[in-house]
């Protein structure tokens, strides 16, 4: 048999292209598969997750308190922020000259349209008013 049809047959395709008679490696379909019950289980008895023994809460509380709670050393805990901050920052994917002078623009002509509904919508209401009452 070849190299492509062994490769073939290891995942999953059939071997029927080289006239092999071979079966195929059954591949998983990604479906889940009828959950059993827990009685039907084998694995209860042999410590499965389910039974595994945790520590308690209280436990986890106090060690490591001062760490979780912001009570450790200020300056540390500027540092890691500052660090923390950093590492964003570097996630950032930052705009190029014509995509911030574009940006820019918009926000412009946007600040400049509402600047101008407002006060229009503002005159309107004082006229209104101004007619209303006299």
């Amino acid at each position: 048999m070849s190299e492509r049809s062994e490769r073939d047959t290891r995942h999953g395709a059939h071997a029927a292209e080289e006239g092999d008679d071979t079966t195929a490696v059954a591949r998983p379909s990604g479906k889940r598969s009828a959950r059993r019950s827990r009685v039907d289980s084998p694995s209860l008895d042999k410590g499965s997750v389910a039974t595994i023994e945790r520590p308690s809460k209280k436990a986890d509380k106090s060690a490591g308190k001062s760490h979780r709670d912001g009570t450790g050393n200020p300056f540390k805990r500027l540092l890691k922020f500052l660090r923390e901050v950093i590492a964003e920052l570097r996630k950032v994917i930052w705009p190029n000259r014509k995509q911030m002078v574009t940006y820019t623009g918009v926000v412009l002509v946007f600040v400049i349209f509402m600047v101008a509904f407002i006060s229009g919508m503002d005159l309107a209401f004082v006229k209104g008013v101004d007619w209303l009452f006299g």
